[in-house]
Order: structure tokens, then sequence, then C-alpha cells
């Protein structure tokens, strides 16, 4: 395989990589959704009573599940932003 061929292989993947971390950068809002409306689908209380959740479980969940979405956005902005700055123009040049 030529050198060329190699480099256009690897930017492809790295456009691929860019594109699945996109995707899922969209895809976190509806994650976090279903994590929050989540507890409104079963949780049962300490006592075994069928919907009815208590307040230091939910708390505990809320604040588990908030701070799993904030260290996901985190790691996918700083991935995203990483990648950004290794792109060039696909002719090679200065871009202009």
């Amino acid at each position: 395989m030529s050198r060329r061929a190699e480099h256009a292989l690897l930017l492809e993947q790295r456009n691929y990589r860019r594109r699945r971390l996109h995707d899922a950068a969209f895809l976190l809002p509806v994650l976090a959704v279903l994590l929050f409306l989540l507890p409104l689908m079963g949780f049962r209380a300490e006592d075994g009573s069928e919907g009815v959740v208590s307040t230091r479980a939910a708390g505990i969940y809320f604040f588990a599940a908030w701070a799993l979405l904030v260290l996901a956005a985190g790691v996918l902005s700083v991935r995203l932003v990483r990648g950004g700055g290794d792109e060039r123009p696909a002719g090679g040049g200065d871009g202009g």
C-alpha cells in the first residue's frame, strides 16, 4: 500500500470517528431524558410499595445520573475539540 493510500485511509478513519462522536453528542440529551424518566416507570420504595419512591433513593439516583451525564458530556467535548484541531483542507494547501 502506498504512503498516499495509507494517509487517505487514516483520514477516513478519523472522519468516521468524528462522525460517531457527533452522533454520540446528539444522542446524549435523549439518554438524559430516558435516565430522568426511568424512576417514573418503576422504582419501588424500601417497604416494597409500588409507585412510591423514597426521597433518599430518588435523590441519589438523580445525582448519580446527573454526574454521569456531566462526565459523558465532558469526555465528548474534549474528544471533539481535540479532533477538530487536526483537520486540514482537502487540497492539502493553505486554504487560499
